[in-house]
């Protein structure tokens, strides 16, 4: 009734003037908010370059040509099946007994705090024959952290790994693939080699399935490929497509001709630092 009453004694002229008005404060009120938001989010100068530098692969490639990888040789037909996020209870074991199955060998890049929960998994890994690496202590974003935080996440993970196997790991692979110049630097003046990939299976999104991950495989394959793949999983991950996908991988690998090898056996580097 009050409305009625307020509207009644307004001319109508007045409600416009008002509503012009009103909106125009709205207007301003709602840029003002986005323009706030705009400058909290945006990222600064120094994060922009240093996620520039971390995913310019090509670059880092260029720069540490025998540190940091990204596959093998080209001229021959041989790929190498890499698994990240070990270990893990659930889906390594099953990952493993399909590689014993096909008679296959690969490469698993370990987590530190996982090893050092699961320390039985880690030595049935080196057990059947498969290679070891480092991806770091905590799967940490490396790229975000000082350079002594970078080389604590790798000692730490490298003690443990060698306290269950027996030999120090050469090759590192960083969380997200996200390194800066001065990480790989240090890692080739410390004996590692960074080893990232040129196939994503992108089984870590959206718990795909087993004909998807294949597919997205099959996209980048060529010789020389390093495939990245994950035995591991996050809280609600779901790596079945992963698991189920794995014994069609490698009969459609021998099929077209590709040998499966480690990556020591692809890069012609050690397996050990």
């Amino acid at each position: 009734m009050r409305k009625n009453r307020f509207q009644k004694w307004l001319p109508a002229a007045g409600i416009a003037l008002l509503g012009i008005f009103l909106m125009g404060l709205t207007t301003d009120a709602y840029a003002a908010v986005n323009a706030q938001q705009a400058v909290q989010f945006a990222p600064d100068k120094e994060t922009k370059k240093r996620r520039a530098d971390s995913m310019s692969w090509v670059k880092l490639h260029k720069q540490f040509p025998r540190t940091f990888l990204l596959n093998g040789p080209r001229h021959s037909k041989r790929v190498a099946l890499t698994f990240d996020d070990a270990p893990d209870p659930k889906y390594t074991p099953l990952i493993l007994d399909i590689l014993a199955q096909h008679d296959v060998c690969a490469t698993f890049f370990v987590v530190g705090n996982r090893a050092a929960h699961y320390p039985a998994i880690v030595k049935r890994i080196h057990n059947e024959g498969h290679i070891i690496g480092n991806h770091s202590y905590d799967h940490a974003v490396l790229s975000t952290l000082s350079l002594m935080n970078y080389q604590k996440q790798i000692w730490r993970t490298d003690a443990i790994i060698t306290n269950l196997i027996g030999y120090s790991p050469h090759f590192i692979r960083p969380p997200y693939g996200e390194l800066l110049p001065q990480q790989v630097k240090w890692s080739k003046q410390s004996g590692f080699s960074i080893v990232n990939w040129d196939v994503d299976s992108v089984d870590w999104k959206n718990n795909p399935s087993s004909a998807l991950v294949l597919s997205n495989i099959k996209k980048t394959l060529q010789p020389g490929s390093i495939i990245l793949q994950h035995a591991g999983g996050g809280i609600g991950q779901n790596l079945y497509g992963t698991v189920n996908a794995l014994p069609q991988l490698i009969r459609l690998l021998h099929s077209k001709g590709y040998e499966l090898v480690t990556l020591p056996e692809l890069l012609s580097q050690p397996a050990a630092r």
